[in-house]
């Protein structure tokens, strides 16, 4: 059996996380003991008295909040080890704490508008029309798989599975990896980049990399600067990289389900997915908040 810290680091947490959850597991563990149940077989109704007396402690919402997330992820280890058959408190929250308020959107054809709008053609000089190339694709991965920087940065030629199309992005420090579909176009011009822009961009800079983009270092944290300053004279309503994201994620939430979506993103918890349920659905969550025994 793997033991707890194990499981944290496979799971890449960064060392402070890791510190702090064994803590939390470790007081759990202390208070279960005191009130004659264990994390392997304690209820959800049990598990509210825990909660109870981490308010009575005078732990704010916020960490009353963290301590439960990170005690998820301890049930979700001791189901991973056959522990348990459950999470019993995968779908709790806490009422009260404070929604992080997203960015002003952009509608599914506002962000597709940014791939086609992208310019390729009219650029004089060649090696700027190839870098132009490689941007539109950068931009495809923007608008319609909803990548950050860093995923971006990161990709690499084995992650790419053109001729299923398809691409895989690699589990991050706070990210889980997925597989996500790529459209027709997309997979066509990512042949064209990989055969023949991608060779003449590193024969250009005389380098070698396994990094789909180049250049493939922090460097590539400015051309994705300069790619959103182009997309903001196309749609003023463009702020930068994490509102693309932002807005990707919240079209998916109009026709797939929370689990679903959580997946497409990435999203380790599926209180992360929750932050980008959009505003006519505020009323419905305050229903199911206010029924909820945890005030």
């Amino acid at each position: 059996m793997r033991d707890y810290k194990d499981y944290l680091e496979k799971q890449k947490y960064s060392r402070s996380t890791i510190k702090s959850y064994i803590t939390a597991k470790s007081r759990f563990i202390e208070w279960s003991k005191r009130n004659h149940t264990s994390p392997e077989s304690i209820d959800y109704k049990t598990f509210l008295k825990y909660i109870k007396y981490l308010q009575q402690k005078k732990n704010t919402k916020k960490t009353v909040k963290h301590k439960i997330g990170s005690l998820k992820i301890h049930f979700n280890y001791l189901l991973s080890e056959h522990y348990r058959t459950d999470n019993p408190i995968e779908s709790l929250t806490i009422k009260g704490v404070k929604r992080v308020v997203n960015y002003n959107t952009l509608e599914a054809d506002e962000l597709e508008d940014l791939y086609y709008s992208y310019e390729t053609e009219n650029i004089k000089d060649p090696y700027h029309r190839l870098t132009a190339k490689r941007n539109k694709i950068i931009v495809g991965l923007l608008v319609y798989q909803g990548l950050n920087t860093t995923e971006l940065i990161h990709l690499e030629l084995e992650d790419l599975q053109l001729y299923k199309g398809k691409i895989y992005i690699k589990s991050g420090t706070r990210s889980n990896g997925r597989t996500l579909e790529l459209k027709p176009w997309q997979v066509i011009e990512f042949l064209e980049y990989i055969k023949e822009i991608r060779e003449e961009i590193i024969t250009r800079k005389s380098i070698e990399s396994n990094r789909v983009f180049i250049p493939n270092n922090a460097r590539l944290g400015n051309t994705i600067q300069g790619i959103i300053k182009k997309l903001k004279k196309t749609n003023h309503k463009v702020k930068n990289i994490h509102q693309i994201r932002a807005s990707v994620i919240t079209n998916w939430l109009k026709h797939y389900n929370l689990r679903q979506v959580q997946v497409l993103a990435g999203h380790r918890y599926i209180s992360s997915t929750e932050r980008y349920v959009q505003d006519d659905l505020e009323s419905l969550h305050e229903i199911v908040n206010n029924s909820h025994p945890i005030n």
